[in-house]
């Protein structure tokens, strides 16, 4: 109901002569209508109806560097040297006398083949021998007799010349049989298979009793050197084209061929390896070329024929610039953009050529340059020449004290 104190005295003195049922409906109009007034005089809240002033945005300052091109490859591990235990003659495996899965040195005994055959072998060849050099003997002493005779002619000459030859003949027949039995002896002392290299061994193929040939094509064992060990790299020829071509243009240096590795469950191996050659040819199959690197495995965590990623350094890009990520988006053709802050306090939009990344910032070659303040925070909607507030980044937002009614500033 209106209050009394709003309406004029010659209204009043009208209002209070009309009937009881009149009053009560001009009354309900009259509220009515003052509300309406007051809905028409303010559709917008107070708090919408203020300026809102430039936008606050966070900038870092970008300046030139060398940025390390970076590349991470495929890779394969393989044993640094790697050879089969294979038996050089015939017979029964008499003894293993390795443990499976330990590790054996160059030259121990691994397997020994029942030497009796052998033995006899080197025991004929030496009793051979020693007829040979009887005969020997013998011949030189009937040419030495023979010599002086033929000066008187006591015998023939006929018969002199083959006493030589006989003599001669006796001593070719020792050398032969010297040689058979030095082979038998080294027949002899392969029933003993040695270690060809050190290394660890895997598990033996053949047991106790099984008979071997010489020239078999199933090996005895394996010994794998993993101390230190090779990491086969994969590089597609494209890209091993582009960065010759790109450190001939000088826009980048030769880098140290360091090579760190990203095991398969996604640990990095704390031992930097060198990349010790690339190998000539393309393999045709994969249009790749094969960079070979060497690791220290003391512990020895790789092991041959492992996945690994491999991380090195190809070369150095000079005068790149390293952006947040936050600060690149792209465009409907896939060209990088960010924003810089202008001289008039303004969002200027800048394409620039991001190629990579590099952890979490891009890695930009053009369209920005020394001493440029980036926009990294407050880019949501932002519009290029759009009036901004820039602060350097991650700067703490100042609180104001709360104002009469319960609101709360914020200085910027």
């Amino acid at each position: 109901m209106i209050p009394k104190s709003t309406i004029l005295p010659r209204q009043t003195a009208e209002f209070c002569a009309l009937p009881l049922r009149h009053r009560w409906t001009a009354t309900v109009a009259t509220s009515l209508l003052a509300l309406a007034l007051v809905n028409c005089s303010g559709s917008k809240p107070a708090g919408n109806g203020r300026d809102q002033g430039p936008r606050n945005v966070g900038f870092v300052v970008v300046q030139p560097q060398d940025v390390p091109l970076v590349t991470e490859l495929p890779g394969r591990t393989s044993a640094y040297r790697s050879s089969d235990v294979r038996p050089q003659i015939s017979g029964v495996i008499r003894r293993r006398l390795f443990t499976e899965g330990a590790l054996v040195k160059a030259g121990q005994p691994l397997y020994e083949i029942d030497p009796s055959p052998y033995r006899a072998a080197a025991a004929e060849a030496e009793a051979n021998l020693a007829s040979a050099q009887a005969s020997a003997v013998a011949a030189r002493a009937t040419a030495q007799r023979y010599e002086p005779l033929v000066k008187i002619e006591a015998v023939s000459r006929q018969d002199y010349d083959n006493a030589v030859a006989a003599a001669r003949a006796a001593e070719a027949a020792v050398a032969q049989r010297r040689a058979l039995r030095e082979s038998a002896r080294i027949d002899l002392g392969r029933t003993s298979v040695p270690a060809p290299i050190s290394g660890r061994i895997g598990r033996s193929l053949v047991t106790q009793g099984a008979l071997v040939t010489a020239g078999q094509a199933t090996a005895l064992a394996q010994i794998n050197q993993l101390d230190p060990i090779y990491v086969d790299i994969q590089q597609s020829a494209a890209d091993l084209l582009g960065l010759r071509k790109l450190l001939a243009q000088g826009g980048a240096s030769p880098s140290s061929a360091d090579v760190r590795l990203v095991l398969e469950d996604g640990s990095d191996y704390d031992v930097v390896g060198h990349v010790q050659f690339a190998e000539a040819i393309v393999d045709e199959s994969t249009g790749t070329v094969t960079l070979r690197a060497e690791f220290a495995n003391p512990q020895g965590w790789l092991l041959p024929g492992m996945f690994v990623r491999a991380r090195f350094s190809q070369a150095i890009d000079k005068g790149a610039f390293l952006v947040p990520q936050a600060a690149i988006t792209r465009d409907s053709k896939g060209e990088a953009q960010l924003f810089v802050v202008g001289r008039d306090n303004k969002a200027k939009l800048r394409t620039v050529v991001a190629p990579r990344t590099q952890g979490v910032y891009w890695v930009v070659t053009k369209g920005i340059n020394a001493g440029d303040r980036i926009i990294i925070q407050g880019t949501a909607d932002l519009k290029a020449e759009q009036a901004i507030k820039p602060v350097p980044a991650d700067s703490p937002q100042k609180v104001a004290p709360k104002r009469q009614g319960g609101k709360a500033g914020t200085a910027g």
